[in-house]
């Protein structure tokens, strides 16, 4: 997986190594049950130790896993006190037995915590259309839930591995977060690297802090987070069917994001984390050898910026050119001007890793050595600037690779 550096701290915000099991009052572990062939953890166990408000957001593609549908009710209700996931099975497309088998696994969790089924948060990711080895999810969760009654120290790493995939590697973060009235922890974990694309989510992803929120304060800042983090990130142009970004708030640090100073920070510290998550998810992108990060400055509006960031960042055209080193900029400005708000090319200019390619409507005699050496560097950055107003916004993809087709005509067999 290509390394990305972690955010910029700041006196407010401190990043560091950590997940959802770093915040106080949280627990997260990890076993293998036998679900794949992968030989590591499949299974994921995440417990706050008292109820958490809960918030979530969920694919809006029409072919929905049972997961999410369990998962959105906990959502309504807006408490959790557990989250169990499996990888290697998606459960979707498998029919009424399938959403038994989702409503079990919240079942068997909350009858080993003793907890109540409705505050049990379900995902799951893998193969879709094959029914879940509910034999062996079952020996999975009785075994997590023991260790966690007998006290055993929480695993974060093994909790991370157990919700990948076709990953390469772990995708974490936490923060500390400095308020009016004292720190909070914020921790994350993700998942992702094929059947990448927005509508809200785009992979798994689950956060957890011990701040004390309340739910509609919460519901506003994960959305205004995924917006401009997993909103924007395309592997592949697919999406899921299991999609989901979940948040926990325990409170048990005691410290509550209330005033409005605290809710900015709060918020910041959110985003940045999300951030560094799509950031991830795209540079992991299956068989991709560069992370494509595409910033579109000088646009009409924000949301303007990030369709058309979003449209390069997905162009095929621009992947293929960023695998083969061949700096091809216009099919940048024409993945840019087939969506959202007209814009006048003649003023416009490109960038490729700080290189000028195209100043103001005139194109910058080629480099092609220099650009090219440009494009050897792990992440590949174009900057357009439209002139066409004042707003910007960022995306993130990867490029397109033989080991992308490779992996996905073997994906089941």
């Amino acid at each position: 997986m290509i390394t990305i550096a972690p955010p910029v701290s700041s006196p407010e915000i401190r990043f560091h190594g950590g997940d959802v099991s770093t915040p106080a009052g949280f627990w997260m572990h990890g076993t293998a049950a036998d679900l794949g062939d992968h030989g590591r953890e499949d299974v994921m166990l995440l417990v706050s130790s008292q109820p958490a408000v809960f918030s979530g957001l969920f694919t809006t593609n029409a072919v929905r896993a049972a997961s999410v549908v369990v998962t959105e009710a906990v959502h309504r209700r807006g408490i959790s006190t557990a989250g169990i996931v499996n990888s290697q099975n998606a459960n979707a497309l498998t029919g009424p037995p399938g959403l038994a088998d989702a409503t079990a696994m919240q079942t068997l969790t909350a009858e080993a915590l003793a907890v109540g089924p409705q505050t049990v948060a379900v995902a799951s990711t893998g193969v879709i259309g094959v029914p879940l080895p509910m034999d062996k999810v079952s020996r999975g969760i009785g075994e997590l839930a023991a260790r966690y009654r007998q006290g055993q120290p929480a695993d974060g790493m093994a909790g991370a591995r157990a919700i990948l995939t076709t990953d390469t590697g772990i995708k974490r973060l936490a923060a500390t977060i400095s308020l009016s009235t004292g720190q909070v922890e914020i921790g994350m974990v993700v998942k992702g690297s094929g059947m990448i694309n927005p509508n809200l989510a785009t992979m798994l992803a689950f956060f957890a802090t011990d701040a004390v929120v309340a739910k509609p304060a919460l519901d506003r800042m994960l959305r205004r987070a995924v917006d401009r983090s997993f909103h924007r990130v395309s592997v592949d142009g697919d999406q899921s069917t299991n999609d989901m970004v979940l948040i926990w708030a325990n409170g048990a640090a005691g410290v509550a994001v209330s005033t409005a100073e605290d809710l900015k920070v709060f918020e910041a510290a959110l985003t940045a984390i999300a951030r560094h998550g799509a950031r991830l998810i795209a540079a992991d992108g299956e068989g991709a050898s560069h992370l494509i990060s595409v910033v579109v400055r000088g646009a009409a509006s924000e949301a303007d910026a990030a369709l058309k960031a979003r449209a390069v960042a997905r162009s095929a055209l621009v992947k293929a050119a960023v695998y083969g080193r061949d700096p091809n900029w216009g099919r940048v400005l024409a993945a840019a001007g087939a969506v959202g708000e007209g814009w006048d090319p003649d003023r416009a200019s490109l960038s490729l890793n700080g290189w000028d390619l195209y100043v103001r409507g005139q194109p910058v005699k080629a480099d092609e050595t220099g650009w090219s050496q440009a494009m050897e560097r792990p992440e590949v950055e174009w900057v357009l600037d439209l002139a066409a107003g004042g707003d910007s916004a960022e995306a993130w993809g990867c490029d397109l690779t033989e080991g992308y087709v490779h992996i996905n005509a073997h994906y089941r067999t």
